[in-house]
C-alpha cells in the first residue's frame, strides 16, 4: 500500500486524537517503529489511515478515541510539566486527580512559574491551541525586583533581540512599584522558551513570581492552585472560534 495512499487521516494526527501523545510525539514513535498499520510496520507519518483500518502502537491497538476534552488547571510551583522528569521531580499529571484521563497540556509553564495551564485528551488540540499562528495572548502578572520604570517596560512593545533571538512585541503595563519591588502585567503572544523571564533580565530586572492568568479567550479567575476545572464543550469550542484569527 502506498504511503500516500488518498483518504483518511495521517497516522500521526489518529494516534494524537486517541489521546496517547501529541502529533510531534507519535512522529517519534513512528520513526522508532513502534507504530503499525494493519500488522504493518509503519515508516511514515504521512501514512493515511482508512475508516476500518487498525493502528497499533507497541502491539497495543488504539482505542476509540473518547470526545475531545479541555480543562483549566491552576499550576503550582514546584511541579514540571512532562509526564517524565529526569531529575525525579515532581511532575504537574501526578499531581491531577486518578479520575482524570490521560491528558497533555497545551504548552508548558517551567517549575518555577505558576498559574493557567491547559489539558486536554486531544493531541491535535493541543498542537493547534499552542502554534503560535493561533495568535493568542499569554497573559502574565510577574512580580519583580529592580528599578523599573512603565517607560523602560515600553521598549518592548516594537518587539526586541536578544543574543540573536528575536521576540515579537510585548504590551507591557507597570501595575505598582515601592522601592526594588514591581508588579507588571505582561502579555505575549509567542510562548518562547522562558520569553518573559529573559526579557526582564535583559532590562536588569530580575522575575521573583510569575503568574499566567490567561491563555487566549481563557482566564484563571478564582480557581484555587492545584485546582482542575473541565470547561464545557459548547464554552470552550464557541471560545475558540470566537478568538480564531480573522
Amino acid at each position: 500500500m502506498s504511503d500516500a495512499s488518498p483518504g483518511g487521516d495521517r497516522i500521526a494526527k489518529v494516534i494524537a486524537r486517541a489521546g496517547i501523545c501529541s502529533r510531534r510525539e507519535a512522529e517519534k514513535l513512528i520513526a522508532d517503529r513502534r507504530v503499525a498499520l494493519d500488522g504493518e510496520t509503519v515508516t511514515t507519518p504521512a501514512k493515511r489511515v482508512g475508516e476500518r483500518q487498525i493502528v497499533s502502537v507497541d502491539g497495543k491497538p488504539l482505542n476509540e478515541p473518547e470526545r475531545t476534552r479541555l480543562w483549566r488547571y491552576h499550576k503550582p510551583v514546584g511541579l514540571v510539566t512532562t509526564h517524565r522528569d529526569p531529575e525525579g521531580r515532581p511532575t504537574v499529571f501526578q499531581a491531577l486527580p486518578k479520575s482524570m484521563p490521560r491528558v497533555m497540556s497545551v504548552g508548558r509553564l517551567d517549575v518555577n512559574s505558576e498559574g493557567l495551564l491547559l489539558l486536554t485528551n486531544d493531541g491535535e488540540l493541543a498542537r493547534k491551541l499552542e502554534l503560535p499562528a493561533a495568535g493568542w495572548t499569554r497573559q502574565y502578572r510577574v512580580r519583580l525586583f529592580g528599578k523599573v520604570s512603565q517607560n523602560d517596560l515600553d521598549h518592548l512593545a516594537q518587539g526586541i533581540t536578544i543574543e540573536g533571538i528575536k521576540y515579537g512585541p510585548v504590551i507591557a503595563d507597570l501595575e505598582r512599584s515601592k522601592g526594588m519591588h514591581s508588579w507588571a502585567s505582561i502579555g505575549i503572544k509567542e510562548g518562547k522558551n522562558r520569553e518573559v523571564k529573559r526579557l526582564m533580565e535583559h532590562l536588569g530586572l530580575k522575575v521573583a513570581r510569575l503568574i499566567r492568568i490567561r491563555f487566549g479567550p481563557f482566564h484563571l479567575g478564582h480557581l484555587e492552585p492545584g485546582t482542575v476545572d473541565e470547561i464545557p464543550s459548547k464554552i470552550w469550542k464557541t471560545a475558540i472560534e470566537n478568538e480564531a484569527p480573522k
